[in-house]
């Protein structure tokens, strides 16, 4: 006779409401799966070594990871605060439920973004700024569900101790780096400042983005952490585990020791090219009010036209102002010192066409007059045009009203023939561009030009977080790279990412140096598309492939 079946309905308390069945017999019928996994939840039958942190614990972790990381960036740039930012931010979000890890996420965002940028409010007040920040903190909010999620859905569907140490963050260095994508990418271009690769420019990491670029530097740093954090979690739990601290340890440190080994990649030279950056000091930013002239005056009047040996003459973007085609004083003064150097130059204006259409133009000027030119591709939005000027004007009408006029996203190829060399041109912001940066190399370019004006984030950290940014730039293509800017810092940097020359900022002078060409290509200028590519959607496709899409059935009866 089959044994009868006997109703339970939960009740408070522990007590069952009927049938007298014990708590060892009612543990688990009739009631709602867990939120978040528990230490007491046999190893083997879920995440149990990735249990959620009470929000007491969590979000102060957010917090503190968020901070640390900004201070990876400059300044003080201290790069070796990304691993345990990184740490207290896969904490926070391990584990947790979706609506929890969202703000986890924003609030370590928050704190991130907001002294990383601060100097985006440097003359236009705290209301960009903070617009900025908070939105960029949204993207930390999508990021951090999904790596809430990994680590819940992933760990599930793949319990043994091998996967989880090694395959599961790769899972989330996947998902982190995918993010730093689509926030770099999305909407208006994206904003790719603040990525974990960026701040690695003075690491042990910095040779690897000639191999996999900026963002594979991302994944490496993100998977290294994870993987630390899965042997302090996962191998104290195993079942039958012999390992013991000396050995995690020593696993960690093995881990870390190959990538190191990685060996530089072996950057190709043949010549070099004597250039002589200006760092005019002028009066260039948006609300200096120079007068017309000015800023082309010292620029020349820096210019050491005494320079011997000069090949090329570099100035920074829009130092010479106004197009000479159209403007004979601005003609007049390129010509003085193209017949002095005996060299010519590379500078940058403000150019109109026929149509009115305004764009940021690099050029070359010769003895002979303009030879060719470049028009920025990456104008910065609310900074050079902006998008959608409609609908922001009507929530910010005052501050909208100050951008009067929008730059216009140029189309001509970003590599200038000049002195016998190919250049790739990179204008200001172009240089955060991961594709303009590929198109140069692929280009053919020898040399990189990295022209900027900073003048509107004088005494901030701005303009040292872009040289770090060019500086992993030029490891990453195999190029050295002149950035000068009209204020500093204007250094030139080359292959390695060492820097070779540099002047002071903040003062009117030059620099004259023998600039190493390059002639080879580095995987990542071949591949770190696809990388990025295949990390990021193969994380987000084993995400997904791991989520419980169908509901669990809830028992209601149990056979004693």
């Amino acid at each position: 006779m089959p044994a009868p079946e006997i109703a339970v309905r939960p009740s408070r308390g522990g007590v069952p409401s009927r049938g007298g069945i014990p708590s060892s017999v009612r543990s688990g019928v009739g009631r709602r799966p867990s939120s978040r996994w528990t230490a007491s939840r046999p190893v083997g039958t879920g995440a149990s070594e990735f249990a959620a942190l009470p929000l007491r614990t969590a979000f102060p972790l957010a917090v503190v990871g968020g901070l640390l990381f900004a201070l990876s960036f400059p300044s003080p740039g201290w790069w070796f605060l990304a691993y345990p930012a990184m740490a207290c931010m896969l904490l926070a979000a391990m584990g947790q439920r979706a609506r929890r890890a969202a703000w986890l996420g924003y609030v370590a965002g928050a704190a991130f973004w907001l002294p990383a940028i601060s100097w985006a409010g440097r003359y236009l007040g705290p209301v960009p700024w903070l617009a900025l920040a908070l939105f960029e903190a949204a993207y930390f909010a999508l990021g951090s569900v999904a790596i809430a999620l990994a680590y819940r859905w992933v760990a599930r569907v793949f319990p043994s101790t091998a996967w989880r140490v090694w395959g599961l963050p790769a899972v989330v260095a996947g998902l982190w780096t995918g993010r730093e994508w689509f926030s770099g990418s999305w909407p208006y271009e994206g904003f790719a400042w603040g990525r974990i690769g960026l701040s690695q420019s003075q690491g042990p990491f910095t040779h690897l983005a000639a191999y996999v670029g900026v963002l594979g530097v991302t994944f490496v740093v993100v998977y290294c952490v994870a993987v630390v954090l899965s042997l302090a979690l996962v191998v104290p739990r195993a079942p039958g585990a012999v390992l013991r601290l000396p050995v995690r340890i020593a696993t960690a440190g093995l881990l870390v020791a190959v990538v190191l080994a990685v060996p530089a990649w072996p950057t190709r030279v043949d010549g070099s090219i004597r250039v002589e950056a200006v760092q005019g000091n002028g009066p260039a930013g948006y609300f200096d009010r120079a007068q017309p002239g000015e800023v082309l005056a010292d620029q020349v009047a820096a210019t050491d036209v005494d320079a011997k040996g000069v090949d090329l003459v570099v100035w920074p973007e829009a130092a010479a102002e106004a197009d000479p085609r159209v403007q004979p004083v601005v003609a007049q003064a390129l010509d003085s010192v193209v017949s002095s150097v005996g060299a010519p130059i590379v500078a940058g204006a403000i150019t109109r066409t026929s149509t009115g259409v305004l764009h940021n133009t690099s050029f070359v000027w010769t003895a002979d007059g303009w030879q060719s030119s470049y028009d920025k591709k990456r104008p910065v939005p609310f900074g050079e045009y902006v998008p959608d000027r409609w609908f922001f004007s009507k929530l910010a009408p005052s501050l909208i009203g100050l951008l009067q006029r929008d730059y216009t996203p140029g189309t001509k190829p970003n590599v200038l023939s000049v002195a016998g060399v190919r250049a790739g041109i990179a204008v200001c912001f172009d240089i955060v561009d991961d594709g303009l940066t590929n198109d140069m190399a692929r280009g053919g370019a020898q040399v990189i030009l990295a022209q900027t004006n900073n003048a509107d984030f004088s005494g901030t950290d701005e303009n040292l977080q872009q040289l770090e940014i060019a500086r992993l730039r030029a490891v990453e293509t195999g190029r050295s790279l002149v950035n000068i800017s009209t204020v500093g810092a204007s250094q030139v940097i080359d292959p390695t990412g060492r820097t070779i020359d540099r002047v002071p900022a903040y003062t009117a002078t030059s620099m004259v140096t023998d600039v190493p060409l390059g002639t080879g290509t580095t995987p990542a200028t071949v591949a770190s598309g696809s990388v990025t590519l295949v990390v990021s959607l193969g994380a987000l496709l084993a995400l997904l492939a791991c989520a419980p899409w169908s509901p669990r059935r809830r028992s209601t009866t149990v056979r004693p």
